[in-house]
């Protein structure tokens, strides 16, 4: 072999090595998280939140719900019966790096309606156990846990309503794909998106200043050694292809962390019945702050035809 040669596959091979290490550091840093990084989030879900609303919230006569998931984790939840009898409940689903508490505003709405209310911390999040983010996926099988708890103890007639935020919006959409009891009446998602591999690719331009490639589809196949998923099999606009339930989908026009398309996308895969609200000048997960009045009547409209 020539000198050249030589060069050349040697940097080739440490081209590769630092292609594939640095694949390890993203997909670690993008979905591992310490007790230290939970409980900053729990901080933050709470901080966001008007005073009065927290305030709220702590004289709410909270329950504390459990569930164990099939690989052994402990998810925590709140929850809030409604003021008088009701058969109407709310599941709702905070975004990344929060806790259940981002959903206080909602709560709130939903309670003022007659709903009671569920708030679950997702896996890896909150007071629930775990390290690894799994952006919805996994935590679709966590929500028809939640939705079998509700049942158990509310009874055979409730009418369940599924609400997220961002990744909370993805996990709800992901769960309207799975075998659903008629007990869940409609799905309401905002600013969720439509490609967890997309997302990635987003997330690694945007926050690490990194090219997508090749180190996406590295970690991408690192992910099915982790986990037994490939991020590009995870795809949310497909589950929906499946889903019955009707879906109401949310989004910012100016939305600067999930794209305005993943909305669209995620709209044409609905077979079923379907809405969408796209706001103008919004930005990500701000819809409801940008717009309050027409927020709340968007969602009673929605909801009124099928709960």
């Amino acid at each position: 072999m020539s000198k050249w040669l030589k060069i050349s596959a040697a940097t080739v091979a440490t081209g590769v090595t630092a292609a594939v290490a640095a694949s390890v550091a993203v997909y670690h840093n993008l979905t591992h998280i310490s007790d230290s990084e939970k409980e900053k989030g729990h901080h933050k879900a709470v901080s966001e939140n008007t005073a009065a609303d927290n305030v709220w919230y702590l004289k709410q006569p909270i329950q504390e719900w459990r569930q164990t998931t099939p690989d052994g984790l402990t998810l925590r939840a709140s929850y809030i019966p409604a003021a008088g009898k009701s058969l109407r409940v709310v599941i709702l689903a905070h975004s990344i790096n929060h806790a259940r508490e981002q959903m206080i505003p909602l709560a709130k709405l939903f309670h003022d309606h007659g709903y009671n209310v569920l708030m679950p911390d997702a896996r890896a999040q909150g007071q629930s156990d775990g390290h690894r983010i799994g952006f919805g996926w996994p935590d679709r099988k966590d929500y028809l846990g939640w939705i079998e708890k509700v049942i158990s103890e509310l009874g055979d007639n409730v009418k369940i309503v599924l609400m997220g935020l961002s990744m909370g919006a993805a996990t709800v959409l992901a769960t309207a794909g799975e075998h659903l009891p008629q007990n869940v009446k409609a799905v309401v998602a905002d600013s969720g998106f439509a490609s967890i591999y997309q997302m990635a690719k987003t997330t690694l331009r945007r926050d690490f200043h990194l090219p997508a490639n090749p180190i996406v589809p590295i970690a991408d196949w690192l992910a099915r050694f982790r986990t037994g998923s490939r991020l590009s099999q995870e795809r949310v606009d497909d589950q929906l292809k499946r889903a019955m339930v009707p879906v109401l989908i949310i989004h910012g026009e100016d939305d600067q962390v999930v794209p305005v398309k993943h909305a669209k996308v995620l709209y044409e895969a609905i077979k079923g019945p379907k809405k969408a609200y796209i706001v103008p000048h919004a930005k990500h997960i701000q819809a409801y702050a940008h717009d309050p009045e027409h927020y709340q009547q968007v969602l009673s409209d929605f909801l009124s035809q099928y709960v």
